[in-house]
């Protein structure tokens, strides 16, 4: 672990923007200020809806960007290749790694090539109908189904649908959301488990955290809400289970090209199997958020996690795709 010397004078929390996960977006800014105020580093929050009046001036502001910028356009890549043309170090992955990670169809086509368990789907593009959708659904996937965002997260915008009929009531709601392409995939009943990898002189899994809620899924409201959940970290998995998981996590974060931190997502069935959902290159950093839970169990304090993650910024290799 460095000694955080190398650390400029100014750090750019960036956050915010128009995202629809911008509360929880805001929620990780406002902790990572109050950590980084309280062990005396200099650090400003900017808020990305006040990007584009920045311009080039942002160069100038910051000698470093913290990203706590979650969803659209601030975990896609985006905000990351700006930073890139600005030449303004950055925590986390680059701009590929950030586009594989948040775009879900083309993440699934990469674990199928490696034989990555992952839930069957099928993408459903705006121009597509629902009738037509519902017929590739009935050949391809069966009943329950859960229909998600192929580039959003949070469980924002999902539901499940357990037939047809309430198949395309989700599909005709998706004309109201800002996603443009949507994801069908097979509903598996499983315990919800995270995975948190965290660059310690190469990426190191963290112990692993499983989270279960009487809901029909674990949707936005039990993410953000700790009464409709229950968390155990370190999870009570069979140990071969948990190799298994911690094992592929490890596998999905080098397949996208992730750099520094990332958490990758899982289901875990009764029977053993554990398909991936997810990989998240930007994590919430809430004090209370999954990566800090699981950085507390493996006895990193919430200052310290804040601080390994801003030395991800000053551990990239000379060119990151």
């Amino acid at each position: 672990m460095s000694d955080h010397a190398k650390y400029p004078g100014r750090i750019g929390i960036l956050y915010g923007g128009n995202s629809p996960k911008r509360p929880g977006s805001v929620a990780s800014a406002e902790a990572v200020f109050k950590a980084l105020s309280g062990a005396d580093m200099r650090a400003e929050m900017i808020d990305l809806r006040d990007l584009s009046e920045l311009g080039v001036g942002l160069r100038d502001r910051i000698d470093v960007a913290l990203l706590a910028c979650h969803g659209l356009g601030g975990e896609d890549g985006k905000v990351q290749g700006m930073l890139e043309q600005l030449g303004i170090p950055y925590t986390g992955s680059g701009v590929l790694a950030s586009a594989l990670g948040m775009h879900k169809p083309t993440l699934k086509t990469l674990l199928a090539a490696l034989n990555i368990d992952t839930p069957r789907s099928v993408t459903v593009l705006a121009e597509h109908s629902v009738e037509s959708t519902l017929t590739t659904v009935e050949v391809n996937l069966g009943y329950p189904v859960l229909v998600k965002p192929a580039g959003g997260g949070g469980s924002l915008g999902a539901g499940i649908g357990r037939s047809a009929e309430e198949l395309a009531e989700l599909l005709r709601a998706r004309r109201n959301q800002p996603y443009a392409e949507y994801m069908v995939e097979e509903y598996i009943d499983g315990v919800p488990c995270t995975v948190g990898i965290l660059d310690q002189g190469g990426p190191v899994v963290l112990p692993l955290l499983t989270c279960e809620t009487d809901r029909a899924f674990y949707d936005y409201e039990a993410k953000h809400d700790q009464g409709l959940r229950r968390e155990t970290c370190p999870a009570a998995l069979p140990e071969d289970v948990e190799q298994r998981v911690m094992e592929t996590a490890l596998r999905v974060h080098r397949l996208i090209g992730a750099h520094g931190v990332s958490r990758v997502d899982f289901l875990i069935r009764p029977d053993g199997r554990s398909p991936v959902l997810k990989v998240n290159t930007v994590p919430g950093l809430s004090e209370h958020g999954h990566l800090a839970t699981m950085a507390a169990a493996a006895g990193v304090s919430y200052v310290e996690l804040i601080k390994r993650v801003l030395d991800t910024a000053f551990t990239k290799v000379s060119y990151v795709p």
